[in-house]
């Protein structure tokens, strides 16, 4: 039986969304009805789309073989992509073998927030998921393509794809990971590290060897950050292969998963018998099954901004009171760094995401009845990829955790539910995530330190000025002031004071990183300082209440309201690390409630 709560929550979302829905499905219909689109190029046209294909030229032009658009976002300076190098051959070889052909539609950007922390780039960070929404929406303009296979795994990436995949929602497609690096340093070592260096116990070059201890090889980051919060979120929402999502790179059972993938994507295009357009995968029903597959793994926050616009590409509509009431009824059934000690890696030998699907379709937690790249109905996920005489075969997953330190069943859950929470009250409206605070943190009351910027929290810590409890408030961070950048280089700071003994809370209306997580910390505050939020009246002194146990963000302090606005000289932000070609997205970006998209 499906649970109560997730049947009002998806009902709610349906009904919020019908006049959005309906027209977004108007659309998609309209645009499958021509069939595949070649026969509708003129020959120079067809001659111009094809004159770089090589071997496949005759196919494209005189058979009516499928032909697959590959959009990736290969790069060989960030790790989780440079895998994708080897793909594209990999996908022609496996659509060749069954008649059919694939092109390079286009390549689109792909950035790193572990690069960027504390750098003006960063401010490009949340705005780069409108440009790849973009540039793949160009790749996929040509209109020669009968599906789509999309390479990507970071931060804004699978997010930008997703949108784009949605905008071309009369296609099927499927999206292709690369999977993380192997196990390095643990992730508890490395935070160590990086707090004795914030605190000046550790030398710049014991920081160094840490970091390239932990990030050693091709493959994703081995946190539960925001990038792995994101293959979770396309296995979840059906639009990985079952399994797929957390195979190491470069290994004969991840090529075989491409080889897979590639071939489905042509099975389910119109011009098979197992139409399944992307349209149709992502409905009301998939968003409910990402966000509970997101607070029972105790995911990356940037989901509750980057779900909320994927979902509008699609005319749904969310609000973080859906995440709010879910979490509410969803187990926290993982503990993966910063939530616990084990990495994705450890995560999946202990029975992965097919254990974790199983565990939430028998406590009524998923639709099941909904359509997947892999066929009808989630129950496929709870399967194991295997591979056998070189071709995958599914076999059924495992019905026990085999590590019940990092992965637990729905009747012994880490904690009751999900640790993602929607905050509200005279500052405003935030979300906050607790699956990583200790219960005696939840609530913190105390008085507040203003800050404009991070670099000025780290400079004031430098020099003692933190030595009572306090809430740290950042503003003029949202998308309008500045891209709304990750303020994660001040957790070794606000983690440190916390070790010391103090209450310590944050309020910004910037983000933290996916990996952030041990301080409470009231993110992505709407409406934002530069808005006229009530954030930007709050003064030094002002005492301040983060309550994460019954949603709570309030100023405690009398008469606050009735000062002006303060102000921010935010010209520093304008030029610089290529932030003047981002002035359009400051000015007509919307709230991060709404999903802070400019498209």
């Amino acid at each position: 039986m499906l649970n109560d709560t997730v049947a009002r929550v998806t009902n709610r979302i349906i009904a919020r969304s019908a006049q959005s829905r309906e027209a977004y499905l108007g659309r998609m219909r309209r645009a499958a009805e021509d069939g595949p689109a070649r026969a509708h190029l003129s020959c120079s046209g067809q001659a111009h789309a094809y004159a770089g294909a090589g071997p496949d030229q005759d196919a494209l032009a005189t058979k009516s073989a499928g032909n697959i658009g590959i959009i990736t976002t290969y790069n060989d300076m960030l790790s989780a992509h440079q895998p994708f190098e080897r793909f594209p051959e990999i996908i022609r070889d496996a659509a060749r073998a069954v008649g059919g052909t694939a092109q390079v539609a286009g390549g689109v950007p792909a950035m790193c927030d572990g690069v960027t922390q504390g750098t003006p780039g960063m401010e490009l960070s949340l705005f780069s998921r409108d440009v790849i929404a973009m540039a793949a929406g160009v790749g996929l303009s040509h209109n020669t393509f009968d599906a789509a296979v999309f390479l990507g795994v970071c931060d804004k990436i699978v997010p930008g794809l997703v949108i784009a995949a949605q905008v071309f929602g009369h296609l099927p497609a499927i999206f292709l990971p690369a999977g993380p690096m192997t196990s390095g340093i643990s992730n508890d070592a490395k935070a160590a590290v990086r707090q004795r260096f914030a605190s000046g116990e550790a030398t710049r070059e014991e920081l160094m060897a840490s970091e390239m201890a932990a990030y050693h090889g091709p493959g994703t980051c081995t946190f539960y950050g925001t990038a792995n919060t994101n293959q979770m979120l396309m296995e979840f929402m059906g639009l990985h292969l079952p399994g797929a999502s957390f195979v190491n790179p470069n290994t004969p059972l991840r090529d075989a998963l491409t080889v897979t993938g590639a071939q489905r994507a042509l099975a389910i295009s119109h011009l098979g018998n197992n139409y399944t357009p992307v349209c149709d995968v992502l409905d009301e029903k998939a968003y409910v099954n990402g966000i509970v597959g997101l607070n029972a793994t105790g995911g990356s926050t940037n989901l509750l901004i980057h779900l909320v616009a994927m979902a509008r590409a699609g005319g749904i509509v969310l609000d973080w009171q859906d995440f709010s009431d879910l979490a509410d009824v969803t187990p926290l059934l993982a503990r993966v760094y910063p939530n616990g000690l084990a990495d994705v890696n450890h995560f999946h030998a202990a029975g992965g995401l097919g254990y974790m699907i199983g565990q939430l379709i028998s406590g009524g937690l998923l639709h099941k009845d909904v359509k997947t790249v892999a066929g009808d109905g989630l129950d496929r996920y709870t399967q194991d990829p295997k591979l056998k005489d070189g071709a995958v075969e599914w076999v059924a997953g495992p019905t026990a955790t085999l590590n019940d330190k990092i992965l637990r069943p729905m009747g012994d859950p880490f904690q009751p539910t999900g640790g993602l929470k929607r905050l509200t009250g005279s500052l405003g409206n935030a979300v906050t995530k607790v699956s990583a605070v200790k219960p005696e943190q939840h609530v913190v009351e105390a008085p507040a330190r203003v800050f404009h910027d991070q670099e000025a929290v780290k400079l004031a810590y430098k020099n003692g000025e933190f030595n009572e409890d306090v809430v740290v408030v950042v503003r003029f961070q949202g998308p309008k002031a500045n891209g709304m950048p990750e303020l994660h280089s001040l957790t070794p700071v606000l983690a440190n004071l916390q070790a010391r003994g103090l209450q310590v809370a944050l309020v910004t209306d910037g983000r933290m990183s996916g990996a952030s997580g041990k301080v409470l910390s009231a993110i992505h505050v709407c409406p934002e300082a530069l808005d006229g939020g009530p954030i930007a009246r709050i003064q030094d002194g002002d005492v301040i209440r983060v309550d994460a146990r019954d949603g709570l963000l309030d100023i405690v302090t009398p008469g606050v309201m009735d000062r002006p606005l303060a102000s921010a000289d935010l010209s520093g932000n304008e030029h610089g690390q290529g932030r003047e070609l981002f002035a359009t997205f400051r000015k007509t970006v919307g709230a991060a409630d709404t999903g802070a998209s400019s498209i």
